[in-house]
């Protein structure tokens, strides 16, 4: 019996880590709400060309994407059989065996020594002049080159046969081979080789053809896809919150997972600064809300680092340089730099880059920094001013500008970000950030709606959660599923039991009647185990005076009421 399993990097999520993780959910969906956002979903998977191209080439190699069904799969391989493109490939091939089969001839020892075939075969095969040739386009001729790769041994077997075989002399080499290779192809070729290419371009070709869809790896760029297909029907600014999983094809490790949720909220529709300082006040309130108070929001501005792209000649190649500072907390500077040079960037353009990203300071002192070394950038003094700005809006709304760091070498690697962008680590825990969002200027240009700029932020649920659990900040009422449990002797004080939970549920109070007859001692370890605050032992002196015994489980005191005295104190501690 096989052993059951789920993928890595997913997880299962029992009631107790269910319970903790909607404590993280409600207490995001509340300050959203509060802020005038609106719920909205979208589908688990989109189509390709919505997704690709707006991550930035490392993005898109982790986008999952969706084979469609086995029965396409199959006509789809059918119809290839028989295609032109098969009769091009089997051209190809024969040609190709024929090139290298007069090229290992050609080098050869007159002693004839075939074992040394495969040595010439992996010389030959592995030029591009034998390939570059054929009349194959750029992917077909790298996927020609694979498939040779990969028959390797098999090849270079048949190919010793066929000059065994063949029986070749040098003497009459041009007399002989066309008429031994023709035979050759008939009967190795056409009935063991080509099945081999069939199957190998096949497999890949048609992953390309029938991978049309992918799931999600934001929610951000499915809400500009919706925004546009729905423009007409949307009031401007649209103000939108979404909570929903997203894939992505990672290698798993801790705080990094290929499933998790995500808790967005997006403005879209204006480019006032107040959406960006609306978003640090959502983060401060958020985490109060989660009792975490050792944190960091860390700000930059894409104007900021297209300055220094312009200060080090790299105005051309600034997405080459925003992919490598992104690795900087990852890597380290020495890693980064040898990135760089290997994409062309110069040591001396470099030094100038390093020299403003490790500028320490306070915020002031890095305004201050900057704005001098931007005197000739416009893009670098814009970001710098929104910067500035950010921070005299959030003065104005009368809050104090702690928790927050201007983080010059802050680079986030999503491409569609041109405005703001936010980062927010918990420190002392060893995971990355657990939320993190920008200003996109374009994003819904990519589907036909240009110049709508828009801002939002994320929080990644999951890193939350490992957090939170690690700094042991969940409250014990997170964990509570029910407030109280009846408890009972019989059948009599069982269905008198019942009449009591529809009253306390009536008053919305969370209740349940414990469904077996069973000692009243194992009902008490269910609540325990549970954590169930209350227990109302229900007898039958309780069913005649109408005074119920409700136990306190955590002080292990017990006392009689009246239901409607139960109701009272049991709605109480509920709202506090």
């Amino acid at each position: 019996m096989e052993k059951p399993s789920i993928p890595k990097g997913t997880r299962d999520f029992g009631p107790a880590q269910m319970a903790k993780r909607q404590f993280i959910l409600e207490n995001i969906k509340k300050v959203f709400q509060k802020y005038g956002f609106q719920p909205l979903e979208t589908p688990a998977m989109e189509n390709l060309s919505t997704l690709t191209g707006k991550y930035g080439e490392e993005g898109d190699q982790l986008l999952f994407r969706i084979l469609d069904s086995g029965e396409y799969f199959e006509k789809m391989k059918i119809e290839l059989s028989n295609s032109e493109k098969i009769a091009l490939l089997k051209d190809a091939l024969f040609d190709c065996l024929r090139l290298i089969s007069r090229d290992i001839f050609n080098e050869l020892p007159n002693d004839r020594d075939f074992q040394k075939i495969t040595k010439i075969y992996d010389s030959v095969y592995s030029k591009e002049s034998w390939v570059a040739s054929r009349q194959l386009n750029a992917y077909d001729r790298e996927l020609f080159k694979k498939f040779f790769e990969a028959e390797r041994e098999f090849l270079s077997h048949q190919l010793q046969l066929f000059f065994l075989e063949a029986g070749i002399y040098k003497e009459n080499f041009n007399a002989k081979f066309d008429h031994h290779f023709r035979q050759f192809r008939d009967y190795v070729l056409n009935k063991r080789l080509l099945p081999k290419i069939l199957e190998f371009y096949s497999s890949s070709e048609m992953t390309r053809e029938i991978t049309e869809k992918g799931l999600r790896y934001d929610l951000t760029v499915p809400f500009a896809r919706y925004v546009v297909m729905n423009r007409g029907e949307i009031t401007f600014p649209f103000k939108r919150y979404q909570i929903q999983p997203v894939w992505r094809a990672d290698r798993p490790q801790k705080g990094r997972y290929r499933e998790f949720y995500q808790c967005d909220a997006d403005v879209v529709g204006t480019d006032s600064l107040i959406c960006e300082t609306e978003i640090v006040l959502m983060i401060k309130e958020v985490f109060k809300a989660l009792n975490i108070g050792d944190y960091s929001i860390k700000i930059n501005h894409r104007g900021i680092l297209s300055g220094l792209a312009e200060l080090c000649g790299a105005k051309e190649n600034e997405s080459s340089l925003f992919i490598g500072i992104d690795k900087l907390d990852k890597i380290g500077e020495e890693k980064v730099r040898e990135e760089l040079k290997s994409r062309g960037f110069e040591e001396s353009s470099l030094n100038t880059v390093f020299e403003i990203l490790n500028y320490k300071g306070t915020t002031q002192q890095k305004i201050d920094f900057l704005t001098s070394k931007f005197s000739s950038s416009e893009k670098g003094k814009k970001g710098v001013s929104d910067f500035k700005e950010v921070l005299s809006l959030l003065k104005s709304y009368g809050v104090a500008d702690d928790h927050v760091e201007f983080d010059i070498a802050l680079a986030r690697g999503l491409s569609y970000y041109t405005g703001c962008i936010f980062e927010v680590k918990i420190n002392n825990v060893a995971i990355g950030s657990v939320s993190g969002g920008g200003r996109y200027d374009n994003l819904t240009g990519n589907f036909g709606m240009p110049d709508v700029s828009g801002v939002g932020i994320s929080f990644g649920v999951d890193r939350l959660y490992d957090a939170m659990e690690e700094l042991q900040l969940f409250p014990k009422e997170a964990q509570i599923s029910s407030t109280v449990m009846i408890a009972h002797f019989d059948e009599e004080t069982m269905r008198y039991g019942l009449k009591v939970a529809h009253e306390l549920r009536q008053n919305g109070i969370a209740t349940e009647i414990y469904p077996d007859q069973t000692k009243l001692k194992k009902q008490l370890d269910y609540a325990n185990k549970k954590m169930i605050p209350f227990v109302i032992v229900i007898g039958s002196d309780e069913i005649k005076d109408g005074q119920l015994t409700i136990k306190n489980m955590e002080k292990g005191e017990q006392e009689k009421l009246s239901l409607n005295q139960i109701i009272k104190k049991l709605a109480v501690g509920s709202k506090q």
